[in-house]
Formats: C-alpha cells, structure tokens, sequence
C-alpha cells in the first residue's frame, strides 16, 4: 500500500523510522517492530545512516515486509550513482515496496568510513525526478523498461525550522516540481517556527508530516543543537531534561515533550513522523499521549 493513499482518504498518517543493525541479524529490530510499531501507517528504514555502515535498507524493507509490516525505503545518492540507484528502485518495486523517502545523504566523512570515496552523481532532486522517469516506462539514458512500470509514493524531506525558511521553501518548491509526494521533516521543537513554515508551504499543495526525535537528555539536546542542522531545542526544554535525570532517562520527560509538541502541530499538518533512536518502544505512550491513539 502506498500511502499516498492513506493521505488521499484524509488520515492523519504516522510512520517511525528503524536503523537496520551493524550485522546481518534482524531478529531483534524485527520483534520490536511488530510490537511497537505494528499499529502505525508505515516504517522508514535507514540508508546507512550518518554514513556508517550497516545492513542494507532495501533487504530490511524486504524482511519487514514479511512480516506485515509496510516499509518506507529511504534512499540517498551518497554511495550509489544513478545506474546502482535506478536498479535498486526497480529491485524495491520487484520486491512489493511502493514507499519511498529520497535523500542526498550525508558526506561520507561524517562516518565510520571517512576516507571512502563520496558519489552523488544525483541529488535529492533529480533522484525523485529519475523515479518519476522510471515511473513513466523510461530510465535517464532514454532506454524503455520492459514491461509495466512502477509506481511508487515519492517521499522527501524538509527543515522547516531552518534559520533560512526561504531557502527551505525554494528546496521544498524544487522537490515539488521534480514530483514529490509527501514531505516528511527534519525534527520539530519549536513549534511557532513549524507553524509558520507550514502557513507558506501550504501552497505547494503536498502533505507534510511532522518530524519528532523524542530527546533522551539535556545532554543529547545539546549535542543536537550543536551538530545537526535544522534544529534548535529551546533553553527551557534543556532544563526539563535535566531536572529530574532519572525520569528523562526513562523516557517519561521525553515523551511529554514530544507529545506536547504533536499536539500543538498537529491542526497544521497531514502526520506524524517518529525518529525513535532506538527508543522504539516509547512510540505506543507517545502516540497515546499525543491523543493519536
């Protein structure tokens, strides 16, 4: 299922992400899976994520697949170039996975490999307009596929509270021509700052769905703040972390936050998109906190 179509029929759609394991053994991610994410529209896996390595998210789709969960394949054009990035859409579409989130990827020195030489023959741009290519029978050398072509829910991704939201805006206006779907964020905590973005993005006509990192610690806050762009948690959510460590440290902090963020999103958009870091099974209270459940 596409969910394209779920936000057709107007749902609200909520979708986390999985990390597939340093090895070849799923069995664990698999069983957290179907018991904390079973209830959700769809599950994002990761593409070698921060560039560093791990096992495929294609074969990952696959596995969560069988097991009756729907797979959102994340894909990005740092490692493949557009013949290995072409062949991998077409192997999804063999497969049964119609979900798709396409991305540049993050540089290769930021990872567990960084003397490993970078690719990018594509971007994030000309890869949604390179499946759309493929989506009409006909590859980027012109050469038509054999047979019916795939069709696939084309995702990408957004900051909306960038310091630069006009730059966000070109970025999503660009996507949108290229042929995106749907729009999944970068982490939300300032949620004046999504809501504006949201009031101008409204025009491109595209469903968005709220991206969430439940914060574990002031600390892992701080980090945030300082390394990842597009994100900024605010001072007095720092200082909730840290006043009780033993409750932000079991979650219960972390998933106020997120909820109270979800609520107050929540009339601005079409979803929810739920980055657990391997907090999994802190989804079900956040939903049910968030008042999705």
């Amino acid at each position: 299922m596409r969910i394209t179509e779920l936000f057709d029929q107007g749902e609200f759609v909520v979708t986390a992400e999985v990390g597939p394991p340093k090895g070849i053994h799923i069995e664990h991610l698999l069983e957290e899976a179907k018991e904390y994410l079973s209830d959700i529209s769809a599950v994002n896996v990761t593409d070698n994520q921060s560039s560093v390595m791990r096992l495929g998210s294609l074969a990952t789709c696959k596995a969560l697949k069988d097991e009756g969960l729907t797979p959102i394949y994340q894909l990005t054009c740092r490692d493949r170039n557009r013949i290995a990035l072409q062949s991998d859409l077409l192997s999804a579409a063999m497969l049964g996975i119609e979900n798709l989130l396409l991305l540049t990827g993050d540089h290769t020195k930021m990872g567990d490999h960084p003397g490993a030489k970078p690719v990018f023959d594509l971007d994030s741009v000309s890869l949604i307009h390179t499946v759309c290519q493929l989506e009409k029978g006909v590859d980027l050398g012109g050469n038509e596929l054999v047979g019916e072509p795939p069709k696939f829910a084309k995702g990408a991704v957004v900051s909306p509270c960038s310091d630069s939201v006009d730059a966000q805006l070109a970025k999503m206006e660009r996507k949108v021509m290229a042929g995106a779907d749907y729009f999944q964020t970068q982490a939300v905590y300032e949620p004046e700052k999504f809501i504006a973005f949201m009031e101008k993005a409204k025009q491109f006509g595209k469903p968005v769905q709220l991206g969430i990192v439940i914060p574990k610690s002031a600390g892992m806050a701080k980090f945030m703040n300082k390394n990842v762009a597009g994100i900024h948690i605010p001072d007095d959510m720092i200082a909730e972390l840290a006043a009780d460590k033993e409750k932000a440290k079991a979650g219960i902090t972390g998933v106020e936050i997120a909820a109270r963020i979800i609520k107050e999103c929540k009339p601005y958009c079409q979803g929810v998109h739920i980055m657990a870091l391997g907090w999994e099974s802190k989804v079900p209270a956040l939903l049910k906190q968030a008042g999705l459940r």
